[in-house]
């Protein structure tokens, strides 16, 4: 196996603590489904504000002859009274790719936006809108908001991220939103808040019993990237990527592995994976030179335990030369290209 590609954000179904001790990347598609989940997000706070669903079961059982309705409408339509977005305040936890277009998007619709993402890229900071205000922590940004929405892949940081506690500091009749990871938002902690007033309403993406039938809960079955555009632009981006690592060996969107880029060049490409651990690039060094190879190009980027070497030599790698390089200690997988 030389790498695996997942279309899509969420690597949950892969091993990838293993398959990096084969050397094997795994790929994914961030932000090629961002446009999909940025308006079910904005769909989600405007069936919140305007009560939508629940207006919309409450048409749907009106009884009697058209005059009657209408004569109904009247009548119950002041049940449904909402509010509207410009001048509330957004909470974005999570301003990668999603994020930072949920966040742009709301402030066009004239709301106030706090972001909150201690680990952003710069490629996401210049694209994020400079009126975009910036919040410390987590609480800081929902003591805030009046709707909060989490960008964020659950791992045990982000576990149960939204609490009661955590819950307790937000504006009273703030709404939460969550079309990332079941997880992130404590359900049961979110109902409690629901049902004693301090919430106004709930919109997700990950039906329960718990939650399925609650009157100021919206559940939806996981529709966050379920559109044909982002289906499309997931699988292209996967097939990009792994056709320049499996023709280049460069990496981009690894989850497990570092981007690495390096232009061809004449020569003949060697792609190294290996721990984290030094004098690896000198073993390689060392080989390469004692097999009357000369190194053309060379780049080495590390994540966290793991290590990758992209390299161009003058002349063609034997298999011998290959083996030997296979056999230094901490060598996961080693490509000639």
């Amino acid at each position: 196996m030389l790498a695996i590609g997942r279309a899509g954000a969420g690597v949950n179904n892969i091993p990838v603590e293993k398959m990096t001790t084969m050397g094997v990347p795994v790929f994914n598609a961030p932000g090629a489904n961002a446009n999909a989940v940025k308006e079910l997000v904005l769909t989600g706070m405007l069936l919140a504000c305007r009560n939508i669903c629940q207006a919309w079961a409450c048409a749907k059982n009106l009884q009697g002859d058209d005059e009657s309705i209408a004569k109904e409408v009247e009548q119950v339509k002041k049940n449904f009274v909402g509010f509207e977005l410009p001048g509330r305040t957004l909470g974005v936890i999570g301003l990668g790719a999603i994020g930072t277009s949920v966040a742009n998007t709301a402030y066009d619709l004239g709301m106030n936006v706090v972001g909150y993402d201690p680990a952003i890229t710069v490629e996401r900071a210049w694209q994020l809108s400079s009126a975009i205000e910036s919040a410390n922590t987590v609480d800081e940004l929902l003591a805030k908001s009046d709707f909060v929405t989490v960008h964020v892949p659950l791992n045990e940081g982000t576990k149960d991220l939204i609490n009661a506690s955590r819950i307790s500091t937000m504006n009273n009749n703030a709404v939460i939103l969550n079309f990332s990871r079941n997880g992130i938002v404590n359900d049961k902690d979110v109902v409690a808040a629901l049902d004693s007033g301090k919430l106004y309403a709930y919109i997700c993406d990950f039906p329960s019993n718990l939650l399925k039938d609650h009157p100021r809960v919206i559940t939806l079955p996981h529709l966050g990237a379920s559109t044909a555009e982002a289906e499309e632009n997931c699988a292209v981006m996967i097939a990009d990527q792994l056709k320049d690592f499996l023709e280049n060996g460069n990496i981009k969107n690894s989850v497990n592995f570092p981007a690495v880029k390096l232009p061809r060049v004449e020569g003949y490409r060697m792609a190294i994976a290996n721990a984290n651990v030094p004098n690896m690039v000198g073993q390689i060094s060392s080989i390469l030179a004692e097999t009357g190879h000369n190194i053309l190009d060379l780049i080495n980027k590390s994540r966290g335990e793991v290590a990758y070497t992209l390299l161009d030599v003058d002349t063609v790698v034997t298999a011998e030369v290959v083996e030997r390089i296979k056999n230094i200690d901490g060598v996961l997988s080693v490509r000639t290209l």
